[in-house]
């Protein structure tokens, strides 16, 4: 059984690939048992790829306490000691990318190259789409709010006028929802590195979507120029661009190469 223990937290994980060492941070409610997963896109084609779930999330434990981003970033330190990598390459995606930028701040003898998709730093920076707000919605609000947000090109007035299209979508965003811890609601909320960004020393890739409502292109434009150094790379879709675009893919793998 691919777990890894610590003194509070049980993470499952999986891992396949071959090549350098990359670490990926999936996002908000994100369970490896969802398919299609991180390790079934290009990354494990190119890489020694760790994936995992996160805790509270998936076949991961769920430890009493509140948690915080710092929490968050000492699971992937955990993750990291115990398949033995003094080091690696980190794609952090949406909350993942929270995650990471905890990580490479306060560990950066961790991490080579970082890559943060459609993520914020939140204080200054501005702090990605309050999906709190949407838990107490009726089903069928949640995923038209939600997919409205996704890509602001599929708004209300979209879905209204393209209902066969809508629905399809909906659907979809209905198979890839699942239940979402409101601990990691909480961390997600209160998560702020805007100030520290200065601190990041590895080379980094901040990439975004044109028309991401949950983390909107002025938030990455934010996060590059706090971090030294750092490329920002915009790309033809939502929330969920390294789905819609496929130069993202490309781009990040000729960076971690």
């Amino acid at each position: 059984m691919p777990n890894a223990t610590t003194d509070h937290v049980d993470l499952w994980y999986e891992r396949d690939g071959e090549g350098a060492p990359v670490l990926f941070v999936s996002g908000t409610g994100s369970d490896l048992r969802q398919k299609p997963g991180p390790l079934d896109g290009p990354l494990a084609k190119r890489f020694d790829l760790l994936a995992y779930d996160h805790r509270g999330q998936g076949r991961s434990s769920s430890p009493d306490g509140d948690w915080s981003m710092v929490d968050y970033a000492g699971d992937a330190v955990a993750l990291l000691d115990a398949v033995g990598w003094a080091r690696a390459h980190v794609v952090g995606v949406s909350f993942g990318g929270m995650v990471a930028q905890e990580l490479a701040i306060r560990h950066p003898e961790r991490v080579d190259r970082l890559v943060l998709c459609c993520t914020s730093s939140g204080g200054a920076g501005a702090s990605s789409y309050p999906l709190q707000d949407l838990q107490d919605l009726p089903e069928d609000e949640r995923l038209r709010t939600a997919l409205a947000i996704a890509d602001t090109r599929f708004g209300r007035d979209w879905q209204d006028e393209h209902p066969e299209d809508a629905a399809a979508l909906l659907e979809l965003a209905a198979s890839r929802t699942g239940t979402i811890n409101p601990r990691q609601l909480e961390a997600r909320r209160t998560h702020d590195t805007y100030d520290r960004l200065g601190e990041i020393a590895a080379p980094t890739l901040v990439a975004a979507g044109r028309y991401d409502g949950i983390a909107p292109l002025a938030n990455s434009e934010a996060l590059a120029a706090g971090i030294p150094d750092a490329e920002l790379r915009v790309y033809d879709g939502g929330h969920l661009f390294l789905m819609q675009d496929h130069t993202a893919f490309d781009d990040i793998l000729a960076f971690l190469r």
